[in-house]
């Protein structure tokens, strides 16, 4: 029998922003992958929203366009039952007019019966978060509701709290989901088991073992088209304070009293308290040669590209322990990876290859765990040598890996909230970043195909980065 607790109830999805580029390469992809695998409701419409004059068959149509450029293809799985549960309503939405949304809502829960749960997925620029939530509670539509904010959630402290004030005037925290997409991945999950699953490593898990954790986001990209949005945002908001520091979290948590929603949330955020305000000193900006030459960015832009960090995490199991934290774009390799560099033996034999005892966990794809250790050369002397054994998370398994943004769209259906941010550790995390963004180091050129400015190595001190020795 299925769980039912997997088995969402009927659901009316309302996609705010429809017709733009985050539904265009990730929400409708996402949301087509969970019908090809039968994880939808029964019974369910979607109803994108935006301010164009959009029909229905046209917004059909543009989906259609997603999936064949993004896929899964249409092909692949159920479309034309899936079309047929697709709606628009034009006009945008705002509290002193709702454009058609109001009409078209009606209609789609007519057609469901009953009192189908709802949906609302803001899929809008952060600008946009406080005017949507002000318009669905006015509307009264936050009633038998949940809301999906996308990263990041404010962008310094006052914000955070003005629009979590606005969030929760409308809603209850658990109607609220923020979404930090690098916590759907399989393999962020697999670092929660892996350590609570196996007396190999939950033992060895603290200060007395571990002599550093790297989170490592390189990016082989430039800017591109999104320049001039990414020039007033730059690493730091973009990935630093939401993606890496939540990673940081997984790793350090303390054992929760299960990997039940509440619990797991409550253990990511006890640990965000005790990250230590970062020190300007030990954080390293960068932006490539170039970046000012790019349409859209202003000359004499000092947004960073580049960003690398020391963090420290102010509890007994990591005290001395440094999370170094680094990402950027136009670095030579493309990786999401988080690995944890254990202690060499306290008496270790002589002539042994440099530190090099990995556990790593590679996020991006389908996932991947790695697991590096130092054994024998094969041959007939005693030679030591690194060896690495590798599980991919794909194909490791007779069931296979669910996208990031479908795994957390079905959890906001079953009402799953483990793996979304709160806002007692967000209120950290500004307080964490706060000092650094007011007072932000000038960005060292770097070059292009490089691992970024020269400085950043002496951050990890005399092991060095794992990636790019």
């Amino acid at each position: 029998m299925p769980d039912n607790r997997l088995v969402p109830g009927p659901t009316v999805f309302m996609l705010f922003g429809a017709t733009g580029d985050l539904a265009h390469r990730l929400v409708m992809p996402a949301f087509f992958q969970l019908a090809k695998d039968g994880l939808l409701p029964d019974d369910w419409r979607l109803v994108g929203n935006g301010r164009g004059d959009v029909s229905h068959e046209d917004f059909r149509k543009s989906v259609r366009e997603s999936l064949e450029e993004f896929g899964p293809k249409p092909s692949e799985g159920p479309w034309k039952e899936f079309a047929s549960r697709l709606r628009f309503a034009g006009g945008g939405f705002e509290a002193s007019n709702p454009g058609s949304l109001l009409e078209v809502l009606e209609e789609a829960e007519k057609e469901l019966g009953g009192s189908p749960q709802r949906v609302h997925y803001l899929a809008v620029p952060p600008l946009a978060f406080a005017q949507l939530t002000e318009a669905i509670g006015q509307h009264g539509l936050a009633d038998r509701s949940r809301v999906v904010y996308e990263k990041p959630f404010g962008i310094s402290l006052a914000t955070f709290e003005q629009l979590d004030k606005i969030a929760h005037v409308g809603f209850k925290e658990n109607q609220i989901y923020r979404i930090d997409h690098f916590l759907g991945k399989e393999a962020t999950q697999a670092i929660h088991m892996a350590r609570f699953g196996n007396g190999l490593f939950s033992g060895t898990w603290d200060r007395h073992h571990i002599e550093s954790v790297q989170i490592d986001v390189p990016e082989t990209l430039d800017v591109g088209m999104r320049a001039a949005f990414y020039d007033s945002t730059g690493a730091i908001l973009d990935m630093l304070v939401t993606h890496l520091f939540q990673l940081a979290a997984e790793v350090a948590m303390e054992t929760p009293r299960s990997l039940g929603p509440e619990h797991i949330g409550a253990a990511r955020e006890a640990v965000i308290g005790s990250f230590r305000p970062l020190d300007r000193k030990e954080v390293v900006v960068g932006q490539y040669q170039g970046y000012q030459r790019i349409k859209g960015v202003p000359a004499g832009s000092r947004t960073e590209t580049f960003v690398a960090a020391r963090l420290w995490v102010d509890n007994d199991r990591w005290e001395g322990v440094p999370f170094l934290l680094r990402t950027g774009k136009c670095l030579p390799e493309s990786h999401q990876r988080v690995s944890i560099r254990f202690r060499m033996p306290a008496k270790k034999l002589p002539d042994l290859p440099c530190d090099c005892n990995t556990l790593s966990f590679e996020l991006s794809g389908d996932g991947e765990i790695a697991l590096s250790l130092i054994t024998k050369k094969p041959g007939p002397t005693m030679e030591a040598a690194v060896g690495s054994a590798v599980l991919p998370l794909g194909t490791a398994f007779d069931s296979a890996a669910l996208p990031a943004y479908s795994r957390l769209i079905h959890d906001v259906l079953i009402g799953d909230r483990s793996l979304f941010t709160r806002p007692d550790g967000l209120r950290h995390v500004w307080e964490v970043a706060g000092g650094l963004l007011k007072n932000k180091p000038e960005p060292v050129p770097y070059r292009r195909g490089s691992w970024g400015p020269e400085e950043a190595g002496a951050l990890a001190g005399q092991s060095g980065w794992i990636l790019g020795q």
